[in-house]
C-alpha cells in the first residue's frame, strides 16, 4: 500500500510516517518506481506507534516496546516496568501542574481585575513581589 493508504489506516500524518522512516521505526520496501510500498507489518507496526505515542510514551521507549512486542520470546516484566516508569512520569507532572495551578490561583486571587494599573500578577512575574 502506499504512503497516503498506510496513513489513512494508521491515523498517522504522512509528515510522521516519514519521520518515523527516518529514524527506523518503519521500513517499507520500495517500488520500482520508488514510492514507499506498506506491507501490513508495517501498517500493524504504525498502528503500535500511534497508540504507544498517545499514550505518550516517547520515540525512544516506543522503539523500546516495538522491540519487545516483535520478540515472541519476551518477559511481560519488561513492557510492564516500561509502564510503570511512564506512570510515575505522568504521577511527577501532575504534580508539576497542581504545583503550577495553586500558585496561579494564589497570584489570581490576589489580583483586584478591576480598572487599577496595579496587578499583583505582573509585579510577581516582574520579580517585584519579593521586593
Amino acid at each position: 500500500m502506499n504512503i497516503g493508504t498506510a496513513s489513512e489506516q494508521s491515523q498517522l500524518p504522512v509528515k510522521t510516517i516519514r519521520y518515523y522512516e527516518d529514524i527506523g521505526l518503519v521500513r517499507p520496501l520500495r517500488s520500482d518506481n520508488g514510492y514507499r510500498d506498506f506491507s501490513e507489518t508495517d501498517l500493524q507496526r504504525l498502528k503500535f506507534l500511534q497508540r504507544s505515542r498517545s499514550l505518550g510514551f516517547s520515540i525512544e521507549e516506543c522503539r523500546e516496546l516495538l522491540s519487545l512486542y516483535e520478540d515472541g520470546d519476551r518477559a511481560s516484566a519488561d513492557v510492564k516496568a516500561i509502564t510503570q516508569s511512564k506512570i510515575r512520569e505522568v504521577d511527577r507532572k501532575i504534580s508539576e501542574l497542581q504545583s503550577l495551578k495553586k500558585v496561579l490561583t494564589t497570584l489570581s486571587d490576589a489580583c483586584h481585575g478591576d480598572d487599577r494599573p496595579t496587578c499583583p500578577i505582573i509585579d510577581d512575574l516582574a520579580g517585584e513581589a519579593d521586593r
